[in-house]
């Protein structure tokens, strides 16, 4: 190919692609594409995903494709709102293919509520991870902390944002809400945010305009509420949440991507009702990573953090500087990801089982040796 042509070839390619920039198309996504676009494809972004098809924003604008060819057994690795994907090219026949989809840069991933204990994608190629709380009713630092274990192992920065803040007119108790929501996320921004009042809207608008976000609460937690007031247009459905505990309806039912007017990507999300971790030991490192530092003072390497002489971390729980309920909470979430990740890993289920035997034989002994001093 002479230099000439190959210099309209790039032009042309680089003129098709132009309107997906403001979906998160850039070179390296290019790159990534080029094998897929020697073979006619076109690149697109799924904006939506339903029953075996999904809608995606290409240089042709939104077309309507079957995924029957990115279907694997792997939950984890089927097609997700936020995918770059390789889609037949118009005239290719109908319906038309999604062929394969790029190398995912980040992956925001639980598990399912279901007894085979699944990994579900939730959203993908995501920059932030906008954790929406809502101040109508009593805060749950617990689930908040789940949220931002999956998180920071998705990849993603995650943002908790305290949605509804007008209903705490009180700036003074406002602000100690906050301080005890920045106590359980070392690390990550917490904002809050009215969208009647305009509280915190342009800071969260900013973050939003660099990248692509996603928006992730419970029902009620005022996600589509949010999403509409960075769209600046009524786009999503939004329902008021019971006044009795502030649970509301699904009025979000799939996972949609919408660019924001301002710039960036936005994916909102259905209310999640169970936040199941998926293989996420380094999100709950970073989560409670004042205690992993502790940990690292403990004169055993392998400190359980429950009698052992010399602990870091049961020191600071008894001099006040380590909130006992955040070594619960620590113990509670290694332990829900280890069963999970047990199932699928047979070594670490056969260590599993040999640190129970150790602890029921020295458990036996200790009894045995308390028998005998009673002797």
């Amino acid at each position: 190919m002479s230099s000439s042509s190959l210099s309209t070839s790039s032009l042309s390619n680089s003129t098709s692609t132009a309107a997906l920039r403001a979906y998160g198309w850039d070179d390296a996504w290019a790159a990534e594409f080029a094998p897929y676009a020697a073979q006619g494809l076109l690149p697109g972004r799924v904006v939506r995903v339903d029953r075996g098809q999904c809608d995606l924003v290409t240089a042709e604008g939104i077309v309507r494709a079957d995924t029957a060819f990115v279907t694997p057994h792997d939950p984890l690795r089927v097609i997700c709102t936020g995918d770059w994907a390789a889609v037949d090219a118009e005239g290719a026949g109908d319906p038309r293919y999604v062929r394969a989809y790029l190398p995912r840069r980040t992956t925001f991933a639980r598990s399912t509520s279901s007894k085979r204990s699944e990994g579900q994608v939730l959203a993908t190629n995501v920059d932030h991870a906008i954790i929406t709380v809502s101040l109508a009713v009593e805060l749950d630092l617990g689930r908040i902390e789940r949220f931002l274990a999956l998180a920071w192992e998705s990849g993603a920065q995650p943002l908790v944002v305290l949605s509804k803040a007008d209903v705490v007119p009180d700036p003074v108790g406002l602000s100690y809400l906050v301080e005890d929501v920045e106590t359980v996320a070392p690390g990550v921004q917490v904002l809050p945010v009215s969208s009647l009042t305009g509280e915190g809207v342009d800071v969260l608008r900013a973050v939003a305009a660099s990248g692509t976000s996603v928006l992730l609460g419970v029902s009620g937690a005022g996600k589509s509420t949010l999403a509409n007031t960075l769209l600046g247009e009524d786009v999503m459905d939004v329902q008021a949440a019971r006044e009795v505990d502030g649970k509301g309806r699904h009025t979000t039912t799939t996972r949609n991507l919408l660019v924001l007017p301002g710039g960036g990507v936005l994916i909102d999300t259905p209310g999640l009702r169970g936040v199941g971790l998926w293989d996420a030991e380094a999100g709950v490192g970073q989560v409670f990573a004042e205690i992993e530092d502790l940990a690292a003072d403990c004169r055993f390497h392998d400190c359980a953090h429950e009698s052992e002489p010399g602990c870091a971390v049961t020191a600071a729980i008894a001099d006040g500087t380590l909130p006992e309920r955040r070594l619960d909470s620590y113990r509670k979430l290694l332990r829900e990801n280890q069963r999970l990740v047990a199932k699928t890993d047979a070594r670490l289920r056969a260590e599993i089982l040999k640190d129970w035997k150790r602890k029921g034989a020295a458990g036996r002994a200790a009894l045995e040796a308390k028998r005998g001093r009673a002797r």
